[in-house]
């Protein structure tokens, strides 16, 4: 297999979690050495999750006002291109306690997803041009779950309601990034949006459904369009739709747009496999 990376893509509750669990699960059983990152892997490899963002001059004003746990933050602490970035999701699991909510807070406000989006771009960008350079050179394919299409599209339409334009240019800006591993991408559509999604919904936790209204209502397009509930939020569904649509008519990485309506999973299985080997 010439890919070094897929990546899985499609609207919440269209499947693609199960997708690529699959596709690792196929590839595996074959023989290819792979590796998975789910969304909300806080140890991945290209996005960043869980990571907030400092400059110099804020991550030292942050040390001052954080006392004798300025130790913890220094020691966690990682610096690329002069950007501090440190991984308070992970070091609230791994210390629990020894990071306070009083310091928790204003560190989670300066994650990276709340980075104005100009900067969020140069950010991610970099990450992606960095892992591309290191998986370039290994002998391993990596999956990657709806950090490619579905986080620009959700910081930039959804966040902060930007032209349809920039959140295009964000995705091909990843693609040229990983151009050098030859990236598949493996689209998993519904031809109804509205009934896929209200399935998801009484499949999940109530706190991931309101979780997901707010965000989606509460902000960017939703905000402006005076969106809300349930229904709103299906209706900014429908125009992300038509967003990735468009996104995937101009990229020009190799993709397969996969049908996954039914919900057959054995069908699915097999039309995976059918690409994959």
């Amino acid at each position: 297999m010439k890919t070094k990376l897929i990546l899985v893509e499609g609207l919440p509750g269209s499947g693609k979690s199960t997708t690529a669990r699959l596709i690792h699960e196929i590839l595996t059983e074959n023989g290819v050495d792979a590796d998975l990152f789910m969304e909300g892997n806080l140890d991945h490899p290209a996005d960043y999750e869980g990571v907030a963002h400092f400059t110099q001059e804020e991550f030292e004003n942050l040390l001052e006002e954080s006392g004798s746990l300025s130790t913890i933050l220094e020691k966690w602490v990682t610096v690329k291109r002069g950007r501090r970035l440190l991984p308070y999701m992970k070091m609230k699991n791994e210390i629990g306690n020894g990071l306070p909510d009083e310091l928790f807070a204003p560190i989670s406000k300066k994650d990276v997803y709340e980075l104005p989006l100009e900067e969020n771009i140069a950010v991610i960008s970099e990450s992606w041009e960095e892992f591309a350079k290191l998986a370039s050179s290994q002998h391993k394919v990596y999956i990657f779950e709806c950090c490619f299409i579905q986080n620009p599209v959700t910081v930039g339409m959804v966040k902060y309601g930007a032209e349809a334009e920039v959140t295009i240019e964000y995705v091909n800006k990843l693609a040229e990034a990983v151009k050098v591993l030859n990236p598949l991408l493996v689209y998993v559509s519904q031809e109804d949006i509205e009934k896929s999604f209200r399935k998801a919904v009484e499949e999940r936790p109530g706190d991931w459904f309101n979780g997901f209204v707010h965000y989606y209502t509460s902000q960017g397009y939703g905000l402006a369009k005076e969106l809300s509930g349930l229904d709103g939020t299906i209706e900014i569904l429908k125009a992300r739709q038509e967003l990735e649509k468009s996104i995937l008519n101009q990229l020009s990485i190799p993709m397969h747009i996969l049908n996954n309506s039914q919900f057959d999973f054995d069908k699915h299985r097999e039309n995976l496999k059918n690409i994959l080997i």
